[in-house]
Formats: C-alpha cells, structure tokens, sequence
C-alpha cells in the first residue's frame, strides 16, 4: 500500500520528501501515521528498482532538499499494480482506498472497469463480522448493541459504495471509446505536469 501510494503520488508530479510524506499520511488517514522509518526505506527500494530518481537542492535553510521524480519504469509500475490489484488490495479496506485514490492512471476505461468489477464481485458476497456457523449474522439476529452498531455502520458504508461502482461502472461502460466520464467516476488522462 505504502509503495503504491508514493507510485501514485509521484505519478502526479515530483515532490520532497516532506511533501510525500504528508500526502500519504493525509490518504492512509490518522490511523495510519507514516514514519520515517517506513517511507524513506520504501522510497530507496523504489530507487533501487529503478522507479524513482532522487535530485538534490538546496534547502531553504542549509540542509539540502530531495525531490523525487517517477521514472517511466516507475510509471509502469503504478499501471501494473493498479491493474494487478491483489485480493488484498481488492479486499481491505484501506488498501482499496489506495488503489482507488490513483485509479484514474490506467490507460482506459475498460481497465479501471475492471478493477471496479473486482470490488463489486467483493462486496456482493455475503459476509459479516460475526457468524453462526458458517452463516453471517445480519445486524438483526445480533443482541449486542455495540455489534449491532458495527454492523449497521459497515452495511450503510457497504450499500453507498455498491451504488457508487454500479454508478461508475455505468459511466464507464457508456464513456465513447478514447474518453473519460466526467461525473465523478475515475479518470484516467495525463498526469498533471507533464506527458504520460
């Protein structure tokens, strides 16, 4: 998630450290705080690898600044994780929100289409936090009002996000060929910045 994130970010123009940082930290929500000890070792296996490039300046005091750049190795990479979204990334959901937050660059529509169907398939399939059995219990059968209070936030956040990817995936079964919808289902195009 970390290093589809600093992809994705990237992806949208170059940026310091600092600035990536606190982007990703703003994404994965207060949670999920980012520590130097996780990003700046995420970010030098992407270097490594031939994702990104490091350029050095001078800092506004005397330490110097990093700012990082995809490459279009990196940019691939952020395709490809974005079209071979593992169950995981499909499944959690803050993993989700991550791939859904860059899925606007893949190439067409047809593609981001298919990672939506992927969650859809997801989110229709029976499933609670409490069973019996092998059986889901609905908010319902439970009597625990603090399990029923779960159940009942997590069925609302279910219904609104099947009505927003059957909504999306509309627009982008109907979007012409070569076009994107524009009504607030993702958008693939250029990066801000620069060419793809």
């Amino acid at each position: 998630m970390l290093e589809l994130a600093i992809l994705g970010f990237l992806y949208e123009q170059p940026l310091h450290g600092y600035e990536l940082k606190r982007r990703v930290a703003h994404l994965t929500g207060h949670v999920r705080p980012i520590a130097d000890g996780t990003l700046y070792p995420a970010i030098k296996r992407l270097e490594r690898a031939g994702r990104l490039d490091r350029r050095t300046e001078p800092g506004s005091r005397a330490a110097p600044r990093h700012t990082l750049t995809l490459t279009s190795e990196g940019r691939d990479e952020l395709r490809r994780r974005l079209r071979e979204a593992d169950d995981t990334d499909i499944s959690d959901e803050n993993r989700w929100f991550t791939v859904l937050a860059f899925l606007r660059h893949l190439d067409s529509p047809s593609e981001q289409a298919a990672v939506l169907r992927r969650r859809l398939a997801f989110l229709e399939r029976p499933s609670s936090f409490f069973y019996e059995g092998d059986r889901p219990l609905p908010a319902e059968e439970v009597e625990d009002p603090f399990r029923k209070g779960l159940l009942t936030i997590a069925r609302a956040t279910s219904e609104a996000e099947l009505r927003w990817l059957k909504g999306a995936l509309k627009a982008l079964d109907d979007a012409p060929r070569g076009e994107t919808p524009r009504d607030g289902t993702p958008r693939s195009g250029t990066p801000r910045g620069g060419a793809a």
